[in-house]
């Protein structure tokens, strides 16, 4: 068992990462049916917070068949990170995750993310104000370092360990890296392996598969590990890891039903969870996943992204069952 101070999650837990635009409640569903042991909202701007934006309030809706799930916020400003932690507790989540892993230039420009790896001591700073003004459970996600010739993920996380955090989640990756190249799982492994480290270490970057996931288990020794990208249009990717693990052999894909089963959940969560018009419009960008590999799919695909009308959508999703049927023939 692997416990964040009373959060208890199973040995060797599958974490679903914080994915903008991605892990949002109709999703995060999804996810937690097939198997997801620890969950967290998509990033959360603190300044959006403050001011009550809608956007940045809305997306700190959690439910309680999510549990157990985090709440992930980023920012840069001691003052109001501190100041949002009351507003963050309302929604009853059951830990604080800080992100300092972001690589994107909005989130980085504002030193904010992994805009923050440039400024370890204000890291360090920020987060012992957090932990402090905290009653949840604090956790952090980050990466290696700012660029190669800054990787100090071994020192940073013993600082972080210091003031108070109670599980970290490492991608593998510097900033400068963004997604691209092999992430490198082997600082990870360092952190993992300190002895002074006593909190819960998570490795993110890559796992894109059940093998790849048992191997990187027992080659780096982590506690668990944060899945992001390979969850995106295929949630069965938790429960095929943990078939996987406990038996060794590989469970047979889902089928066509389950997959246009998914897409019609996801639909009508989003559309329930958003409003009709904008779970139609946001849903789009899904379609592709769960789709992906179906030989000939693209007019059906068009139909799904152009049309606007909720029974139509749901009788093309039904159109693709049929038609392609349990045994769809998947292009290679």
């Amino acid at each position: 068992m692997v416990k964040i101070r009373d959060i208890e999650l199973p040995d060797f837990p599958l974490l679903l990462a914080p994915m903008e635009d991605v892990s949002d409640p109709p999703f995060r569903r999804l996810c937690k049916r097939e198997g997801a042991d620890l969950m967290y909202t998509e990033f959360i701007s603190v300044e959006g917070l403050i001011r009550d934006a809608w956007k940045s309030k809305k997306k700190l809706d959690v439910f309680d068949y999510e549990k157990p799930i985090g709440i992930q916020i980023f920012g840069a400003d001691i003052e109001h990170m501190e100041g949002v932690v009351p507003i963050i507790e309302e929604a009853n989540p059951d830990l604080i995750d800080i992100n300092f892993g972001c690589p994107v230039q909005k989130v980085v420009c504002k030193m904010a993310g992994a805009g923050i790896l440039r400024d370890i001591p204000l890291m360090v700073k920020l987060t012992s104000h957090v932990v402090k003004a905290s009653k949840k459970p604090v956790t952090v996600k980050t990466r290696l370092g700012w660029d190669e010739d800054s990787i100090n993920i071994v020192e940073v996380a013993e600082r972080l360990q210091d003031v108070g955090i109670e599980a970290l989640t490492i991608h593998g990756r510097t900033r400068k890296q963004m997604y691209k190249g092999e992430a490198n799982w082997e600082h990870i492994a360092q952190v993992k392996e300190n002895p002074r480290m006593k909190i819960p270490v998570f490795g993110n970057g890559d796992i894109d598969s059940p093998e790849k996931a048992v191997l990187y288990r027992q080659k780096y020794g982590v506690d668990g590990i944060m899945i992001g990208r390979a969850s995106i249009g295929y949630p069965w990717i938790f429960r095929e890891i943990k078939h996987f693990i406990q038996t060794g052999t590989l469970m047979s894909p889902p089928s066509t039903a389950e997959r246009v089963d998914a897409a019609r959940q996801h639909l009508l969560h989003s559309m329930e969870w958003k409003g009709e018009k904008l779970g139609i419009l946001e849903m789009r960008r899904h379609y592709t996943n769960y789709f992906r590999g179906f030989e000939n799919i693209k007019n059906y695909r068009m139909q799904l992204v152009l049309q606007d009308d909720p029974k139509l959508i749901l009788s093309i999703l039904d159109e693709i069952e049929e038609v392609y049927g349990t045994s769809a023939a998947l292009a290679d």
